[in-house]
C-alpha cells in the first residue's frame, strides 16, 4: 500500500512575486491619508493614478507609466474636487478617461491628454451630482459603453450614462446601512454588494430588484468584501465573530451555506480580493499587511486553494492590479499590482516560471479588450453580452482613442435604443456599428476577409464623400472672404 503523497496538479503552484528595481518605482508620492477602505489607486496599460494628499480639496496624480523615478512635487494633479477624492476608477473601454468619487459628493469624469498631464486638470468633462453624502465607491460597467455605477454614504446606489450625463436609475431602498463595496458580474446583467449590516447582496440594477440575499456572510464587525467570480459564484472576505480574516466562496442559487470557508490571522486590516477571469486566481491585500496571497479557485471541492504568499517589509497603504492586455507576455507575467507605500508606489510583478521562450497558451487564454460589446442605450433596453475578447500571442493594438463628448439627451425617453451615437461613445472607432461587432466575442477573430473588405470600402467612400464636401465648403468660404477683402461683400 502506498503512502506517497498526491499534490495537487496546478500550472500556478510555482507562481512568485517579485518587486521591480528602485528605479522602476515611483517614488515621493504622497499618498492620501484619508480613512476609506479603498484601493487609493487604478492602472491600465497607459496611466498610473494614485489618490494624493491635497490641501483645499482632492486630488489624484496620473502618471505615464513610463514615468518612473522620483516624482516632482511640482507635477500636475487631477484636483476639481472640493474634498478629498475616496476612490477612482479608469475606464476598462478607453485608457485616458478616469471617474472619480469624492467627499464633495459629486462623482467627476475626466479626459486625461495622451501623453499625460501638463498642467493641473480642474475642468472634468462631465460632474454627475446625485448622491447626498460622500461617494466612496465608483465602477465602470464591464461590456457596456459609458455606464457607471457610483454608491455612496448615502446608502444609495445609482447608475448612469456618462455619455448623455443622465441618471439611468436610482437604488435607494436596498442598502438599510454603509455599503463597503460593488462588483458587477461578468457581462454586468448583475452587481453583488457587501454591506455594514453583514449582507451580501446580489442585485438587478435595471429591475431595481433584490435577486438574492445572505445575512450575516461573516459574523465580524469589521469590513468586508464580495466579488463576482467568471462563473456566477460569490467570493467575500470579512471577520469571523472572534476578528479572525476570513474568505468564503458562495454560489448564489443556494446562499444558505457557503461552498467553502477559510480561516487566515487575526490582522485587523480590511481584506482587498482582485480577481483574475482567465486563470481564476484570487489575489488578497490586507490594508496595513505586508503580503499577497493568492488563491486558485476551482469547480471541485474545497473550491479555494492556498497558492502562496508574496511578503515584504514594508506595509501596503493601497494597491492597484494591471489588467491583463497591459502585461509583458513575453515574460510569463500573470499579475501585476502596484503596491502604495506612505510615500511611494513599487511595482509587484507575478511570474509563471517557464523555460520555453514561446507564448504560453494555457497562461494567457483570450481575454477581455478594449472594445465596448454593448451601447449604453441597448443595455437600458434590455441586452446583455460578455466582454469581446481578444488574443494576446499577438501584440495588441488598440483603436484610436477619441476625446469624451457629452450629449445633453435623455435616452430613457426614447422608445427605442439608437446603435451608435458617435457624440457619446467613449473611445469608439468613426465607423457605425460593424460586421465584428454583432458576431459573437470569440469568432471576433475569424470574421470573414469579403465582409472586412466591404466595410473597409465603406469607410473609404465616407471618408471621400466628406473630403469633397469640406473641399467645396472651403472654396466657398475663401469666395466670400475674398468679396470681403475687396470691399464688394
Amino acid at each position: 500500500m502506498s503512502f506517497r503523497k498526491v499534490v495537487r496538479q496546478s500550472k500556478f503552484r510555482h507562481v512568485f512575486g517579485q518587486p521591480v528595481k528602485n528605479d522602476q518605482c515611483y517614488e515621493d508620492i504622497r499618498v492620501s491619508r484619508v480613512t476609506w477602505d479603498s484601493t487609493f489607486c487604478a492602472v491600465n496599460p497607459k496611466f498610473l493614478a494614485v489618490i494624493v494628499e491635497a490641501s483645499g480639496g482632492g486630488a489624484f496624480l496620473v502618471l505615464p507609466l513610463s514615468k518612473t523615478g522620483r516624482i516632482d512635487k511640482a507635477y500636475p494633479t487631477v484636483c476639481g474636487h472640493t474634498g478629498p477624492v475616496l476612490d477612482i476608477d479608469w475606464c476598462p473601454h478607453n485608457d485616458e478617461v478616469i471617474a472619480s468619487g469624492s467627499e464633495d459628493c459629486t462623482v467627476m469624469v475626466w479626459q486625461i491628454p495622451e501623453n499625460g498631464l501638463t498642467s493641473p486638470l480642474t475642468e472634468p468633462v462631465v460632474v454627475l451630482e446625485g448622491h447626498t453624502k460622500r461617494v466612496g465607491i465608483i465602477a465602470w460597467h464591464p461590456t457596456a459603453r459609458n455606464v457607471l455605477l457610483s454608491a455612496g454614504c448615502d446608502n444609495v446606489v445609482l447608475i448612469w450614462n456618462v455619455g448623455t450625463a443622465e441618471e439611468l436609475y436610482r437604488l435607494d431602498s436596498l442598502h438599510p446601512d454603509l455599503i463597503y463595496n460593488v462588483s458587477w458580474n461578468r457581462n454586468g446583467s448583475l452587481f453583488c454588494s457587501a454591506c455594514k449590516d453583514k449582507s451580501v447582496r446580489i442585485i438587478d440594477p435595471r429591475r431595481g430588484t433584490l435577486m438574492a440575499e445572505r445575512e450575516k456572510a461573516h459574523e465580524g464587525a469589521r469590513p468586508m468584501r464580495a466579488i463576482f467570480l467568471a462563473d456566477g459564484k460569490v467570493f467575500t472576505t470579512g471577520f469571523s465573530r472572534m476578528s479572525e480574516r476570513q474568505l468564503a466562496l458562495w454560489d448564489p442559487e443556494n446562499l444558505e451555506e457557503p461552498m467553502a470557508l477559510q480561516e487566515l490571522d487575526s490582522s485587523n486590516g480590511a481584506l482587498l480580493p482582485f480577481y483574475d477571469p482567465d486563470t481564476s486566481v484570487v489575489y488578497v491585500c490586507g490594508k496595513g499587511d505586508s503580503s499577497i496571497r493568492y488563491f486558485e479557485i476551482t469547480e471541485e471541492p474545497p473550491y479555494i486553494h492556498f497558492l502562496n504568499t508574496f511578503t515584504s517589509k514594508e506595509p501596503q497603504r493601497g494597491m492597484g492590479s494591471m489588467p491583463k492586455r497591459g502585461l509583458e507576455v513575453s515574460k510569463c507575467e500573470i499579475a501585476r499590482f502596484y503596491k502604495l507605500h506612505e510615500r511611494k508606489c513599487e511595482p509587484i510583478v507575478m511570474t509563471v516560471p517557464r523555460k520555453s521562450d514561446l507564448f504560453q497558451d494555457d497562461l494567457y487564454p483570450d481575454t477581455a479588450g478594449p472594445e465596448a460589446a454593448l451601447e449604453a442605450e441597448e443595455w437600458v433596453s434590455g441586452r446583455d453580452a460578455d466582454p469581446l475578447l481578444i488574443s494576446l500571442r499577438e501584440a495588441y493594438v488598440p483603436s484610436k482613442q477619441r476625446d469624451l463628448k457629452i450629449s445633453r439627451r435623455n435616452v430613457l425617453s426614447d422608445s427605442r435604443p439608437t446603435m451608435a451615437l458617435g457624440s457619446s461613445r467613449l473611445g469608439a472607432p468613426a465607423a457605425t456599428t460593424t460586421a465584428a461587432d454583432a458576431t459573437p466575442s470569440g469568432s471576433l477573430t475569424r470574421a470573414g476577409e469579403a465582409g472586412k473588405l466591404e466595410e473597409v470600402m465603406q469607410e473609404l467612400r465616407a471618408l471621400r464623400a466628406l473630403v469633397k464636401e469640406q473641399g467645396e465648403r472651403i472654396c466657398r468660404l475663401e469666395e466670400q472672404l475674398g468679396r470681403m477683402e475687396n470691399g464688394d461683400a
